[in-house]
């Protein structure tokens, strides 16, 4: 295992990037049917040192690089080119999502020992290509500690140091000018990574004690701040599973439920204190018992539905069946948005939040401490997805969401540019707190001490939470 110590000395760049930012584009694709003589050729003109196949619909199938092709030829000499492409490439394709940080790609072609690794879209299509040349920029190579230590862990002990690890990572990335928000994608990226983790771990080891494998397809699902994207220093387990299997298949996955929420606690992240978590029934279920379950949210509305709902329609796939994932997200939006009653609900469960300054303008506290995840985040996030799921916005991170309002002009553009400056304004301010508390011995919290904020901070909260109550306005209720 990589020394996690050595984040402390990382560089910031592949923590602040995503791969669209240095992939290269075009990819050079082509048929499994042609001949490799073809496949060369092609790669030749296009001046590039790799081609995928791709099905009828574009989806990846393999790839061949130029150090394929000097295995084939040492082994088979010039008779080797009659080969198909698809007898002789690569599969199946290493791959990695566009909107991953540089971080993720780095680490997995550190740990495959790759050469080439393709960004694909949401359906598997490739993007864009990811190769040593590309990442020369990428100067330091100890931002590989992390998502390495993750993806090579053996069990909950090697999973505690990753977790101990993250507040280093984040003093690290906040000294270097990263983002709160992008330092949030990080931490969520390592939360969904174990968890992704502890689900293989979990699978092997009931193989191991006889439970044989999966009885049916099932998608292992990060919700709340996790799956949207947004995780500081503070939070507990929330995940769930989704499965295309009978009422029988519930002792196989209700084992595994429980299998890796206990791994995820010993690994320090705590159990969560509401039963959002995979070992419980209520979160464990069939894709059509799923159906059933959202279908009487959306219609029989009361105040435990509402918080179900914020943990819920903000999960992310981290293991297993993706398609099966995407097919309950898609559902639960569609089933939500034409319920007029449930949408009504929401929006005024937004209207009625409560806001963090008094008459005269000062800070609501309690006990000197300032709630900024209640009084600021939770308004934001909330309005985000109600208005999301009116417009069948399918991405779960608030910013995202907000960026896809605007883009379908739904959402004025000083209105968005406002609402991402107050995030970042809140996820700033309650990462500073959390790394303070952390280092003078006290537990983190969404709490902090408005005193101990520069004036010009204090004066950007405000701002922020006077701005915040135009909310109304921009969730349609009562004015708009």
């Amino acid at each position: 295992m990589n020394d996690i110590g050595a984040l402390a000395r990382i560089d910031s760049f592949p923590y602040q990037h995503r791969l669209r930012e240095v992939m290269s584009t075009p990819v050079l694709t082509g048929s499994e049917t042609m001949s490799l003589e073809q496949a060369v050729k092609a790669m030749y003109q296009a001046k590039v040192s790799s081609i995928v196949a791709v099905d009828d619909r574009g989806r990846c199938l393999g790839i061949l690089t130029e150090r394929d092709l000097l295995r084939i030829l040492s082994g088979q000499g010039m008779a080797g080119m009659d080969a198909s492409l698809g007898a002789v490439m690569t599969r199946p394709v290493a791959a990695v999502p566009g909107d991953a940080f540089v971080y993720v790609a780095l680490a997995k072609m550190n740990r495959l020992g790759l050469r080439h690794l393709v960004v694909v879209d949401e359906v598997n299509r490739p993007i864009g290509m990811i190769t040593g040349r590309a990442l020369l920029k990428v100067r330091a190579t100890d931002a590989l500690a992390i998502g390495d230590s993750v993806h090579e862990a053996k069990g909950a002990d090697d999973m505690r140091a990753a977790m101990a690890a993250l507040p280093g990572l984040a003093r690290s990335l906040l000294a270097e000018g990263v983002s709160a928000r992008n330092i949030g994608s990080v931490i969520s990226l390592v939360v969904r990574d174990l968890t992704a983790r502890a689900t293989e771990l979990a699978e092997a080891s009931m193989a191991e004690d006889g439970w044989g494998a999966a009885p049916a397809a099932y998608a292992m699902l990060v919700l709340g701040s996790g799956g949207r994207g947004e995780s500081l220093l503070v939070f507990d387990q929330d995940n769930a599973i989704v499965h295309r299997g009978s009422t029988a298949d519930d002792v196989w996955f209700a084992e595994l439920g429980k299998r890796v929420n206990e791994m995820l606690n010993l690994a320090g992240i705590p159990l969560c204190d509401g039963g959002v978590m995979a070992r419980e029934p209520k979160w464990r279920k069939s894709l059509e018992e799923w159906k059933d379950e959202v279908h009487s949210w959306v219609y029989s509305v009361e105040n435990q539905t509402v918080m179900y709902c914020d943990i819920f329609f903000d999960f992310q796939p981290v293991w297993g069946d993706r398609d099966l994932a995407e097919e309950l997200r898609v559902y639960a939006i569609e089933k939500a948005s034409q319920s007029g009653f449930f949408m009504q609900y929401l929006a005024q469960h937004v209207a009625k939040m409560d806001v963090a300054t008094g008459l005269f303008g000062g800070f609501i506290t309690k006990q000197g401490r300032l709630n900024v995840k209640k009084f600021a985040l939770l308004p934001l996030v909330s309005a985000a997805r109600f208005r999301a799921i009116r417009a069948h916005v399918l991405a779960t991170g608030t910013d995202e969401r907000y960026t896809a309002l605007k883009d379908q002009d739904l959402l004025h553009e000083d209105d968005w540019r406002d609402l991402l400056e107050i995030r970042e304004i809140a996820f700033r301010i309650m990462l500073e707190q959390q790394l303070a508390d952390l280092a003078a011995g006290i537990p983190a919290s969404a709490k902090v001490d408005p005193k101990r904020l520069p004036k010009r901070l204090r004066e950007r909260l405000r701002w922020a939470f006077k701005r915040l109550k135009t909310l109304k306005y921009i969730c349609g209720v009562g004015g708009g």
